[in-house]
């Protein structure tokens, strides 16, 4: 069955020269000439004679090990959703299908990263957990370097530690940056005692991947139907987090820190402008000792964001406000949100052919340092 991505009737003004059409898995480009396969079954992506290279900046796993240093606590890490047993990736044929579905979903390369779960745990076990993550990472990055990257997981509650285990990762395992939390347990990392963290990805140049944990102060209220505290919890603790960096100075302090937002960056690039009011409209409720060096909305141009925004119009709106050189494909794969990142991108509207090629993965592989 043809499988139409994208239309001359419903994105004329979203694609710019392109038709990006699937028989069989096969791309149908300007000139004719449907894209081959390659090694792998996948079919490439052509954009104007060239092939996009496509690579999932937000995508998950656990290691067993991690989680039996939880203890009794274990039980409480994987949450209630489809795809928890494709989170595990250490026996053959567990990579085997991680590979296969990313090919089914037309991604080259996925950067993996594990959601913090012990922030709240001592000094010892928190090192260790995060030590068999990052040595596992490395492990299997290693053996698959054009499939596979990953963010490295911190003890962020110590961050002296945190610093030498970011260190640690980026030199001697290769990872690409770290995954941290919306806060620490509560804590907010734009607070000056997680700053010696923030100032060492900076100087190492490498990411830092801010994936939410809800908003545990709201739970009473996420209570009930439809799992509030992931829908509404999630994209809030990110929207915070990255609020408090703009309005805290953090992004002064640390010009060239690279940050990438989870889901979209929460709520920050569909409610931006209203930051800008924040300060006139109640300079109370504002720091008079600091003095931010540009307007709020304009700090969002410093952030990286994912593409977990659903549809095409929230994707055209996120590229709008921010950039479409600050987004990269996220699928929290393997949770089943999204079937088709890429179809999502190349059906978002009034995007150019340079703004999906970046989109699709040029924007990670420049950022991150990737090899595709």
């Amino acid at each position: 069955m043809l499988k139409n991505w994208l239309s001359p009737k419903s994105h004329a003004q979203g694609c710019s020269g392109f038709w990006f059409c699937s028989c069989a898995g096969l791309p149908i480009v300007p000139g004719g000439g449907g894209g081959s396969t390659t090694a792998t079954g996948r079919a490439p992506v052509i954009i104007r004679g060239k092939r996009a290279r496509t690579v999932d900046a937000h995508a998950h796993c656990y290691f067993q090990a991690g989680l039996d240093l939880m203890g009794a606590e274990a039980k409480g890490v994987l949450p209630p959703v489809k795809g928890v047993p494709e989170h595990f990736l250490q026996m053959d044929q567990q990579l085997t299908a991680r590979f296969e579905a990313m090919d089914a979903m037309g991604i080259d390369l996925q950067v993996l990263s594990i959601n913090p779960f012990w922030y709240k745990k001592d000094r010892e076990t928190a090192e260790a957990i995060c030590r068999v993550h990052n040595e596992s990472f490395a492990e299997l990055c290693a053996n698959h370097p054009k499939r596979l990257a990953a963010f490295a997981s911190l003890p962020m509650q110590f961050p002296e530690l945190a610093v030498q285990m970011l260190e640690e990762a980026v030199k001697k395992h290769g990872l690409k940056g770290a995954a941290i939390g919306g806060s620490v347990a509560g804590d907010d990392f734009a607070n000056p005692q997680y700053h010696p963290v923030l100032a060492k990805a900076q100087e190492l140049g490498v990411m830092l991947f801010i994936h939410p944990q809800s908003t545990p102060e709201l739970a009473a209220r996420f209570k009930g139907n439809g799992w509030l505290s992931n829908v509404i919890g999630n994209p809030l603790d990110t929207t915070i987090a990255l609020q408090k960096l703009i309005f805290e100075g953090v992004f002064d302090k640390y010009p060239e820190l690279k940050v990438l937002g989870a889901h979209g960056g929460g709520f920050l690039g569909s409610y931006a402008p209203r930051m800008d009011r924040s300060c006139f409209v109640s300079p109370q409720n504002c720091n008079p000792e600091i003095v931010l060096k540009k307007k709020p909305t304009e700090y969002i141009r410093q952030i990286y964001f994912d593409s977990l925004v659903f549809t095409g119009e929230a994707l055209r709106h996120l590229a709008a406000e921010v950039g479409a050189g600050q987004i990269m494909i996220g699928t929290d794969h393997p949770i089943p949100w999204v079937e088709d990142p890429v179809g999502h991108v190349m059906a978002t509207p009034e995007l150019s052919d340079e703004d999906r090629l970046a989109i699709l993965g040029e924007n990670a592989i420049r950022v991150l340092g990737l090899t595709v």
